[in-house]
């Protein structure tokens, strides 16, 4: 299952998305920031409005690029020395629902702070066959089937077509894979591949456990909050709206009920002010006509 929401952030929308991988981005970065920011990693701006995240240890790195050169709105380098090139790195593009971002960077997070030699990645050379196939696993739990869509790549593809991950065999180039969508591991959803509503690449040694993260919150069948005015136009035909209701009255408890039905009974006069009457009691005299 995916991250659950964090309570910082309340629910912005008026539609819920389904399924969630047709959902539009918010185009708010700090959800999606805020995992890195908590464990206390320097945080930049330039100029421009570009965010930049670095360990303490300078051996990963996030950019937010809005004002980058191209549409990679996010981009996460590892680096085995600070001053080196890249040892793997990931690329979300603008349109990518932050709700994935997140779930990356927390997953991030969470392996830098048990072991910041995360970065430190095994070479593809050392992975076993069954490695890659973590990353399918929970995309293959929500009905997504295997495919073969061209010579040397294996990808799985959701039930209605609409998405897709694809994993390419044989050398890459590694600056190409850091540069392009031609790398090791690519995600799209949308209508075709060649046009996608959004995607993600990464690049050969990005670990399986942050790539399994995120394929897990892409399937989860939890739906995504978003304003239809902003979504609806790319969206349409794709995915199911439905409107996001104000939360209801809790249900009462016994004691609510009982406090209730108390509140309703007249008041008890006290015991002093009831006239009592008995075989011992005086009438009262008449008035004297005098």
């Amino acid at each position: 299952m995916s991250p659950q929401p964090d309570p910082r952030y309340d629910i912005d929308g008026d539609v819920y998305v389904t399924p969630r991988y047709v959902a539009a981005s918010t185009v708010t970065g700090d959800p999606a920031l805020a995992p890195l920011l908590d464990l206390g990693w320097d945080l930049r701006h330039d100029d421009l409005g570009n965010v930049y995240v670095d360990a303490p240890d300078r051996r990963l790195r996030l950019g937010y690029l809005p004002e980058g050169e191209d549409d990679g709105l996010w981009r996460i380098n590892a680096y085995k020395d600070p001053f080196g090139p890249p040892t793997w790195g990931v690329c979300f593009n603008d349109r990518t629902p932050e709700e994935f971002v997140r779930a990356f960077t927390t997953a991030l997070a969470s392996a830098y702070k048990q072991d910041p030699d995360i970065s430190l990645a095994r070479p593809l050379a050392q992975m076993t066959e069954r490695d890659p196939f973590l990353a399918v696993t929970p995309l293959l739990k929500q009905g997504w089937v295997l495919d073969r869509p061209r010579q040397g790549v294996f990808a799985v593809q959701s039930p209605d077509g609409f998405a897709g991950l694809e994993f390419t065999t044989g050398d890459l180039d590694p600056d190409i894979e850091l540069t392009t969508r031609a790398a090791r591991w690519q995600m799209w959803a949308g209508k075709s591949v060649e046009r996608p509503a959004w995607y993600a690449t990464a690049s050969t040694d990005t670990p399986i456990v942050l790539l399994a993260a995120f394929t897990e919150s892409v399937c989860d069948p939890a739906p995504l909050p978003r304003w239809k005015k902003d979504t609806f136009s790319y969206i349409t035909g794709m995915a199911r709206l439905t409107p996001v209701l104000p939360p209801q009255p809790p249900a009462p408890t016994p004691l609510d009920v009982q406090r209730a039905v108390s509140s309703r009974r007249p008041a008890a006069l006290p015991a002093a002010s009831v006239p009592r009457w008995s075989t011992s009691t005086r009438h009262a005299l008449p008035p004297s006509r005098r």
